[in-house]
C-alpha cells in the first residue's frame, strides 16, 4: 500500500507504476515520471533515491528528456528501479512520505501535465499475428477454403509518424479503385478503419548481424503501450484513448488502436503491401506499462499447430490475459457505444516469437524501437478487432444507439479503447 491516496478504480496503483514523459506550464522541460493515482512522480527530483548497485552511478538517466537511455540499461536496471519506486512510495517508508518539501517538488497532478512521446522512436514494426484476424480477412477476399495462406502458421509477418494520444489526425488523400473496370482515381479515403492492437518498446541495443535467441528475448522487451496505426480516407477523425483496470488486479488496461484506409490499402496491397493506406500517422498512449507489472496476467500461450521452427519455439508462458474494448462516440450519441470486446490472449504469436523472428536475419534493434502486435481478433464476431471484420467488408452495418449504424469511421467519430 502506498502513502499516496489511490482511488480503487484508478488505473495507476502502486503495483502498476507506468513510465511516461511530461511537462508542465511552469516548467516546459520534458521530464521522466511514473503515474501513481492521479499524480506523477517526477523522477528527476527523486533521482538521488535510486541508490541500488545498478543505478547509484547512473542516476542522471532520470534527467533525460526521453526514456531511451533507461530502456537501454536492461532488465537489471528496470527491476531495481521498480523495487526502489515501490519502496519509496510505500506507506511504511518515511524517506518521501515524511519530507513535505521533497513531496511538494516531486509530485505533479496528472491534470496539470502535458504528456509527450515517452521515447525517441527509431524504428517501428507492425506484425500480423492474429490467426482469427488473418482468417476473417482471408475469407472476405479469398473465401474460407483459401483464407489462411500456407505460411500463416509457420512464420510471422508484419513506418509512419508516431505521435502521442490526442494529436489530431486528418483523413488523407490517395489512390483508390472502387470500379475495377476503370483506372484508379485520386481523392479522399472513404473506408477509414481502426485496428485493435498493443505494442511493446525494445530495450538494449544489439549489433547488426546478431539475432536475439528466443530464450533471451525477454531481456529486450521493456513494456507496452496503447497504439493506433492510422490507415486512411479526409478531415478530422477524433481520437482518444481511455483506460480501465485490467482484470481484477493492478495494471493499466492496454490496447493498441490501428486505423486503415481500406480502399487505398486495397488498391496498393498487391503487390506492394500497405503503404499510403497506413503511413499517415501512428498514435500511442503516453504511459508504458512494464512487463514486470504485467506478470500477474501471464497465461498459457496459444497452442500452435504445426509446431514452430526451433528459432521461434518456447514453452514458457508469454501471453497475457488483458481484456480490451472499443467504443465509438459519434455525433448523435449521448455516450460512447461499445462495438467489440476482445483480449490480448487471442494472439497466435507471442512477443518473444515476434522479436526472435524480427532479428533472425541479423536485423538490429535500438532502445525505443516500437513493435506492434497486429490486429487482435477473437473467434466470435463480438471480439473482432477491426470494423472491416465487424461489418464484414461493408455487408453488415454495425448497430449503435439511437438507430445509428456504422460500417467504417466517419468524420467526427471518436474511438475509445478501454
Amino acid at each position: 500500500m502506498s502513502f499516496i491516496s489511490v482511488n480503487p478504480d484508478s488505473h495507476f496503483p502502486v503495483e502498476n507504476l507506468p513510465y511516461g514523459v511530461f511537462s508542465t506550464a511552469d516548467n516546459p522541460r520534458h521530464r521522466i515520471g511514473i503515474a501513481i493515482g492521479d499524480q506523477i512522480l517526477d523522477l528527476s527530483v527523486v533521482k538521488h533515491l535510486f541508490d541500488g548497485p545498478v543505478l547509484q552511478s547512473q542516476q542522471n538517466v532520470f534527467d533525460e528528456p526521453t526514456l531511451n537511455a533507461f530502456m537501454g540499461m536492461g532488465r537489471p536496471a528496470w527491476s531495481e528501479a521498480r523495487a526502489t519506486l515501490q519502496r519509496i512510495l510505500s506507506s511504511s517508508e518515511p524517506v518521501l512520505r515524511d519530507n513535505a518539501s521533497l513531496r511538494a517538488r516531486a509530485f505533479v497532478p496528472q491534470a496539470q501535465a502535458t504528456m509527450h512521446l515517452p521515447a525517441k522512436i527509431g524504428d517501428y514494426t507492425d506484425f500480423y499475428s492474429s490467426k482469427y484476424h488473418a482468417f476473417n480477412v482471408g475469407c472476405m477476399f479469398r473465401g474460407p477454403e483459401n483464407a489462411l495462406m500456407p505460411n500463416c502458421l509457420t512464420t510471422i509477418t508484419g513506418a509512419s509518424s508516431v505521435v502521442i494520444s490526442g494529436t489530431d489526425i486528418r483523413r488523407p488523400n490517395g489512390q483508390t479503385r472502387a470500379d475495377e473496370t476503370k483506372p484508379p482515381v485520386f481523392g479522399a479515403c472513404k473506408l477509414f478503419d481502426f485496428e485493435l492492437e498493443m505494442a511493446f518498446f525494445t530495450g538494449p541495443a544489439t549489433q547488426m548481424g546478431e539475432p536475439i535467441p528466443i530464450d533471451k528475448t525477454e531481456d529486450y522487451i521493456f513494456g507496452m503501450v496503447i497504439m493506433n496505426d492510422w490507415s486512411v480516407t479526409i478531415d478530422h477523425i477524433k481520437h482518444s484513448f481511455r483506460h480501465r483496470r485490467c482484470i481484477e488486479s493492478n495494471t493499466e488496461q492496454l490496447t493498441s488502436q490501428e486505423f486503415f484506409a481500406r480502399d487505398i490499402q486495397k488498391w496498393e496491397y498487391v503487390p506492394l503491401g500497405p503503404f499510403l493506406g497506413k503511413n499517415l500517422g501512428t498514435t500511442i498512449s503516453p504511459w508504458i506499462v512494464t512487463m514486470d507489472a504485467l506478470k500477474p496476467f501471464l497465461v498459457p500461450n496459444t497452442v500452435q499447430d504445426p509446431k514452430p521452427l526451433p528459432y521461434i519455439s518456447h514453452e514458457d508462458p508469454y501471453n497475457f490475459d488483458i481484456n480490451l474494448e472499443v467504443a465509438l462516440n459519434c455525433p448523435g450519441l449521448s455516450k460512447p457505444h461499445t462495438i467489440t470486446r476482445s483480449n490480448f490472449k487471442y494472439m497466435y504469436w507471442t512477443m518473444k516469437q515476434q522479436l526472435a523472428h524480427h532479428t533472425i536475419t541479423g536485423c538490429n534493434i535500438n532502445p525505443g524501437d516500437l513493435m506492434a502486435s497486429g490486429t487482435i481478433s477473437g473467434e466470435s464476431p463480438d471480439s473482432y478487432g477491426s470494423m472491416l471484420e465487424l461489418c464484414w467488408k461493408g455487408t453488415k452495418p454495425i448497430p449503435l444507439s439511437n438507430d445509428l449504424t456504422r460500417k467504417f469511421l466517419q468524420d467526427g467519430d471518436e474511438c475509445n479503447f478501454i
